[in-house]
């Protein structure tokens, strides 16, 4: 059954959404990164951009990058980029138990082990990679706004693993934002695991979603997002 959701535009309330209390925050960011297909590039570049902005938004003490993931709703692009299209379904991104797995993952049993006695988080950053985005904007709902129980888990099967997200269902008490005509050079920085259950932000639901203020000629919508690792002393 389909539900009429209200979007708000976040910008007029920008700078008050902080990333442990909404699960998230809009920022101004410069990026030196001039081809966002170059693995060398994302690499050496953008890598290390990120991390400096998740440290400076999240009080972490180290940050460590292992994911990006390019979307474009142009499939030839697609083809060409190995990219994937705007994932539209509410969701977010990681589980209580698919995090600490994805650790062990990356990290191997032992270091996993170490950083499991202190707090971490899975935080990620959005942001268009080319034009402002005029079609399929991503949507965030405040963290605040959503029970527990209304979590779905979801598994994904792999080739070398099985991962784990959680859909959420529809609930009139949720509050959603967008960013109009984002542009590359600002980011949305948001949680989608947090292991101090103490924090009211530690899963945030996000989805690309039809404006009905799209002009008709608008361009595909081109994205990047970057996972990462932040841990805490």
């Amino acid at each position: 059954m389909m539900e009429e959701v209200a979007i708000r535009n976040g910008r007029p309330p920008r700078d008050t959404f902080k990333l442990d209390t909404h699960g998230f925050a809009f920022v101004d960011h410069h990026t030196k990164v001039r081809d966002f297909t170059d693995d060398a590039e994302r690499k050496g570049v953008y890598d290390p951009e990120v991390a400096a902005l998740i440290k400076q938004h999240s009080g972490a003490s180290e940050v460590v990058v292992f994911d990006h993931t390019l979307r474009t709703g142009d499939e030839a692009a697609r083809t060409a980029t190995n990219a994937r299209p705007p994932v539209k379904g509410v969701h977010n991104d990681y589980t209580e138990n698919s995090a600490p797995r994805r650790l062990r993952d990356i990290l191997g049993d032992e270091e996993a082990e170490r950083r499991f006695r202190k707090r971490y988080a899975i935080i990620q950053v959005w942001r268009p990679i080319r034009g402002k985005v005029m079609i399929d904007p991503l949507a965030i709902c405040d963290a605040r706004s959503i029970p527990q129980e209304g979590f779905i888990l979801l598994q994904r099967r792999y080739q070398h693993r099985t991962a784990e997200v959680y859909h959420i269902a529809y609930n009139p008490s949720h509050v959603w934002f967008y960013f109009p005509e984002m542009t590359r050079s600002e980011a949305l920085v948001f949680k989608v695991f947090d292991s101090d259950e103490s924090k009211p932000a530690r899963f945030t639901a996000h989805t690309a979603f039809d404006d009905p203020n799209t002009p008709p000629d608008a361009p595909p919508r081109e994205s990047i997002e970057t996972r990462t690792f932040a841990f805490f002393d």
